[in-house]
């Protein structure tokens, strides 16, 4: 497990590498361990604000691994769903760094981010369908809420891929750079995610996932709530401090 994902963190930014580019980094039991157990352990470390998750060796992740699932393999883990991920997201936002291939459940990875950079190479599509099977990892219902409703119901009905640059416009990646180099922009990007206040950021990331079914009469109240430990923390005061004294904040995260 230890082999097929490795775990980086340098300067408040973590990456995790799913590491079978044999198998075009395809998600088994051992990668979903991998991946929940550095999502656990990494949205509890102070040192770390921002999650990246890459593939190894050119390719995202081609999704489930099919050998694997045929002889009984578990491509879910630690209460995170598919890929210790899909059900359960990290509370800190994630960008995913895709080269190649994002497909099925390796899309669904994608759409468990919360940022995406991708290579102009990039192909994603959910071709679940061409094989007997459905995108049940998060494709049937996110998908539709990232980009337009036709263009989803026709990836999911067709099961074709779309290149990097029709996702772009469709609004679902932040940015498209040449093969190579995702990683290195979704570095850079994480960067600026990881120069803010990180209880801030995080309480953000929280309304902005949750807030879609909330009822209208009840929005603010419940953002209140949230926002509450935020306005009354005191990286709240070293916000206003750092600016008044033209400097830049230290944060705390609490």
């Amino acid at each position: 497990m230890a082999d097929e994902v490795l775990i980086e963190v340098d300067d408040g930014i973590a990456v995790i590498t799913i590491n079978r580019p044999e198998a075009r980094n395809a998600v088994n039991g051992a990668v979903a361990a991998g991946i929940a157990a550095a999502i656990d352990d990494l949205d509890a470390r102070r040192d770390v604000r921002v999650l990246i998750l890459t593939g190894a060796g050119g390719t995202f992740c081609a999704g489930m691994d099919l050998k694997g699932f045929l002889a009984g393999d578990n491509p879910a883990a630690g209460g995170r769903g598919f890929g210790g991920i899909t059900e359960r997201p990290p509370d800190k936002p994630v960008i995913a760094a895709v080269e190649g291939y994002a497909l099925a459940g390796g899309f669904e990875l994608v759409l468990s981010c919360d940022l995406v950079v991708a290579s102009k190479e990039a192909q994603f599509g959910l071709p679940e369908v061409t094989r007997g099977l459905a995108a049940g990892a998060g494709g049937l219902l996110r998908l539709h809420h990232r980009i337009p409703y036709h263009a989803a119901m026709q990836m999911v009905l067709t099961g074709e891929r779309v290149p990097a640059a029709d996702m772009h416009r469709a609004g679902l990646i932040n940015k498209i750079v040449p093969a190579g180099e995702a990683l290195e922009a979704a570095r850079e990007l994480a960067a600026r995610v990881a120069a803010n206040a990180p209880l801030a950021v995080a309480t953000s990331k929280r309304i902005m996932v949750e807030s879609g079914d909330w009822p209208a009469s009840e929005g603010f109240a419940r953002q209140g709530e949230l926002l509450r430990k935020v306005f009354t923390s005191a990286d709240a005061m070293e916000g206003a401090a750092a600016f008044a004294e033209k400097r830049p904040p230290v944060w705390r995260g609490e």
